[in-house]
């Protein structure tokens, strides 16, 4: 009984026990009150759809980032790590119970030998003995160690599950990046093989001219020359075209053939949505995971450093052990085993104490602090980072509708000079360095008009991406595809860490202690 009282006991010496080190508080970060670059053209007010993809009524586009959040390998790797770091979290819970057991059993035949100082003439010479037992070693926590070590790796848990959803933005801004670029591109090929039809007319004109004798050789080798000219034009874009339906590839977990099938030979360039609202900027310290993940990352080194200042104080363990044992000698009996006359008991106290540990343990406390404290300039880093990228976002959008309107201008009156320069070429007031011109600059202002009608898409997937939309089209689904887990419960005993109730942030205080506190066999 008095063995019970003891072992009973227990949970009240580790509950008793402090926590060393300091508590993790969120840093202090400089969060402006309004963004510089808004002028009136976006509102401050709620942001919008989280799945903002939906606003450019592009079923492709839609498609593209649907396949990428199933298929993509990258976010299917951070997926995994989830899995790991909810692991290694129940381990570190699992430390907070008796750290060694062992359940031990022995047989033993013996001979004494008769020619031994010690044997007894008469006495029995062999025999053997038997045993089972059971034996524990338990560290109490007095200075929550083992309690910070479970604080760090649960932040590190929640800082997988930021990374993953910071992963998810990366990935449904990078989809709808390179389909505009792609967009783009097929649009600038467009505009190029419409320059070369017409600059073929223009070739055959000046040739009509020279050969009824109203020119000179002259104005059909710069007709020609300017023809080639934009015809070279046309290999390098399908180059980048190509290049980036082989990037769309890689983003959807595909191989480069599949693509053209999805995307198709041409179509329009996404159109913006018309409103556009970015809300404030502390809004971004609750939107971006990156931001989050930054918070758990200086929490998790919070923590350790409680682990490291620990390990200063004294370590009190209690070990024990309890066991049967018989043996046929002094005529007992082996089948005694399991009598409660035959069981040994023994448990005590230990205690270590560290006194010359040469600045080991001390320094790893400062190096510690120092790894607290980089983790907190971090923080504020990605702060001020995420700030900066709304702002470039929203300065890149609205400078970019401003350039498509002028170059919409440009392009109505840089095909109209064409139309002119050719006019009054046919009818000898002119030369052809007049046509040669105008279309040098149609080209130029058609092809810049292409790429910034893609430039105002692209920013806008920027700002969207900045303001931490995206993550949450995976809501209401597990990190990891069924697939995946099912070959890793061919492989591994799981338990029931593969539910996807362990792969989210607990929802209740009940759940969080549940995590915590309670092992996951």
């Amino acid at each position: 009984m008095r063995y019970g009282m003891a072992f009973a006991c227990l949970p009240a010496l580790f509950l008793a026990g402090c926590m060393v080190g300091p508590n993790f508080k969120t840093p202090q970060a400089s969060v402006a009150g309004q963004y510089r670059s808004i002028d009136g053209t976006l509102p401050e007010g709620a942001p919008n759809d989280p799945e903002w993809w939906h606003g450019f009524n592009d079923p492709v586009l839609n498609k593209l980032i649907t396949l990428a959040y199933q298929h993509n390998l990258t976010l299917q790797q951070t997926g995994v790590h989830v899995l790991q770091a909810r692991a290694q979290l129940a381990a570190a819970v699992g430390e907070l119970y008796p750290q060694q057991q062992a359940v031990s059993a022995a047989y033993e035949d013996s001979t004494q030998s008769h020619a031994s100082p010690t044997h007894i003439p008469g006495a029995q010479v062999n025999f053997q003995d038997l045993s089972l037992g059971l034996s524990a070693s338990w560290e109490i926590d007095l200075w929550g160690k083992y309690r910070r070590a479970i604080q760090a790796q649960n932040a590190n848990f929640l800082g997988s599950i930021d990374a993953y959803d910071a992963a998810l933005v990366s990935l449904t801004q990078s989809v709808a990046q390179t389909y505009i670029a792609i967009r783009t591109l097929q649009e600038q090929i467009a505009v190029a093989n419409a320059n070369v039809v017409a600059q073929q007319e223009s070739l055959r004109i000046a040739t009509v001219q020279y050969n009824s004798g109203q020119t000179s050789q002259l104005d059909v080798e710069q007709a020609q020359t300017q023809l080639n000219i934009t015809e070279a034009t046309v290999p390098t874009l399908r180059a980048q075209l190509v290049t980036q339906e082989d990037a769309l590839a890689v983003l959807l977990g595909m191989t480069p053939d599949q693509i053209v099938p999805l995307v198709g030979r041409s179509a329009p360039i996404p159109t913006a949505p018309v409103d556009v609202s970015v809300g404030i900027p502390k809004n971004l310290l609750r939107m971006r995971p990156d931001v989050k993940q930054a918070e758990e990352e200086a929490a998790a080194q919070c923590a350790d450093l409680g682990v490291a200042k620990a390990q200063l104080y004294p370590a009190l363990s209690l070990s024990g052990t309890f066991g049967f044992e018989s043996s046929n000698a002094n005529g007992a009996s082996l089948g005694d085993l399991f009598k409660w006359s035959s069981h040994t008991v023994s448990i005590g106290p230990s205690i270590q104490i560290p006194i010359f540990n040469y600045g080991q343990l001390t320094n790893q406390v400062r190096a510690q602090d120092a790894a607290f404290e980089q983790s907190i300039l971090n923080y504020q880093n990605v702060v001020l980072k995420a700030q900066q990228e709304v702002e470039d976002a929203i300065a890149a959008y609205i400078e970019a509708e401003k350039s498509v309107r002028v170059l919409t201008a440009a392009n109505a009156s840089a095909q109209q000079s064409v139309k002119l320069a050719m006019i009054r070429y046919v009818d000898g007031a002119s030369d052809y360095t007049t046509v040669l011109n105008a279309e040098q600059a149609q080209l130029q202002v058609q092809n810049s008009l292409a790429s910034a009608q893609g430039q105002v898409p692209t920013a806008l997937v920027q700002l969207y991406a900045a303001l931490g939309g995206g993550w949450q089209i995976a809501k209401g689904h597990d990190v990891v595809p069924e697939s995946i887990k099912a070959d890793m419960a061919k492989r591994t005993n799981w338990g029931g860490l593969l539910t996807p109730q362990n792969h989210a942030a607990p929802a209740t205080k009940g759940e969080q202690i549940q995590q915590t506190y309670v092992p996951s066999w």
